[in-house]
């Protein structure tokens, strides 16, 4: 079994609902995500995906993101935009453009999205990573 992972970073604000604390006031964070994607065969290259390809395969959700309050933006106008679901949103957008890429041979093992350099969320499904 192979693994690669690539990280992305860009920063915006959230406040988080249903919650009670200083989180519930808007505040921004300098976002980290880590994309890591596992397959069984590689490519005629020799590789498993090119890490400049899924680069490019993050950069319109980074983008979407980046210097937002993610309050704001769909799906997390009634989402609540907390790591957990920022996590499982990175993993469903590259999950269904490699499905595609790839035909199936690439898939999303997790994504991981730091808030900040000591805290970190961590979606997978596990029939992802088979």
């Amino acid at each position: 079994m192979f693994e690669v992972t690539v990280q992305a970073g860009f920063s915006s604000g959230h406040y988080l609902r249903n919650y009670q604390g200083k989180c519930e006031n808007p505040h921004g964070h300098n976002y980290r995500v880590l994309v890591t994607l596992i397959g069984e065969q590689l490519d005629e290259a020799g590789l498993l995906l090119d890490f400049k390809l899924l680069k490019q395969v993050l950069r319109p959700t980074v983008e979407y993101l980046d210097h937002q309050m993610i309050n704001d933006l769909e799906p997390f106008t009634t989402l609540n935009p907390s790591a957990e679901n920022l996590a499982r949103y990175f993993f469903e957008k590259t999950a269904t453009q490699l499905h595609d890429m790839t035909s199936g041979r690439v898939r999303v093992k997790d994504c991981t999205l730091y808030e900040t350099d000591t805290s970190f969320a961590r979606y997978y499904e596990p029939e992802a990573g088979k």
